[in-house]
């Protein structure tokens, strides 16, 4: 579990691919203590393995069905990426509950200037159009955001300078994909939610239920 709040950037220093797999050695650019192999860190919000490790140096095992869901396999050697290691009980959770499992890849569509911040548009598969509402918490590439607005495809984001600098996200350019994970309690509220909305007549295609209202969930015990 993390908390969508990166620790510092990452260099990839090998790729080693092995057919529909692959293997990465990250090097840490900041002060990586005390790894222990079997850890989770987040690399670009995907949750991975550690296997062997050095001096501020990792490597982790991205299986196919890492590669299908994240951007992880499209990373050269040299590229930058957002780590994060595992939450510890007692820590401050200052961002999201974050599993580090995608749900799909974001499509950076546009970047505007706000003052020192920057918007970010971004779009997405609209079948995750329902996890994504107004100042709810998305994260994308492994950092925790508030989206500002949203609709079934899209959502904006505000990009403070202190984020700017810390992560990977001033090297996002409009076509830049993304690792994007929905809010984990959104997820268990929809699954909850279904039979009902099913019986409702809804459900189905992103769309919302006509008929679900608060004396329908009442009577539901919700």
């Amino acid at each position: 579990m993390f908390t969508g709040l990166v620790q510092g950037k990452g260099r990839i220093e090998t790729v080693e691919a092995r057919g529909a797999e692959t293997r990465l050695k990250i090097r840490a650019l900041f002060e990586l203590a005390d790894i222990v192999p079997g850890e989770s860190i987040a690399v670009n919000g995907a949750c991975l393995t550690v296997e062997t490790f050095g001096a501020n140096w990792f490597t982790v095992y991205a299986s196919a069905e890492t590669l299908k869901h994240t951007s992880l396999g499209g990373l050269k050697t040299g590229a930058a990426v957002n780590l994060e290691r595992a939450l510890a009980l007692g820590d401050r959770l200052g961002g999201h509950l974050v599993s580090g499992h995608v749900d799909c890849l974001a499509t950076v569509m546009d970047i505007k200037p706000a003052g020192e911040s920057r918007v970010y548009t971004l779009s997405f598969p609209a079948e995750f159009g329902q996890l994504v509402v107004p100042k709810g918490s998305v994260a994308l590439d492994g950092i925790s955001l508030t989206v500002n607005e949203c609709g079934p495809e899209f959502l904006s984001v505000n990009i403070i300078p202190a984020t700017q600098r810390e992560t990977t996200i001033s090297g996002w350019t409009p076509g830049t994909r993304v690792n994007m994970e929905t809010d984990l309690i959104g997820k268990y509220v929809r699954n909850m939610l279904g039979p009902w909305l099913a019986a409702c007549g809804g459900g189905g295609g992103g769309k919302p239920a006509s008929k679900l209202s608060m004396d329908f969930l009442r009577e539901h015990g919700f």
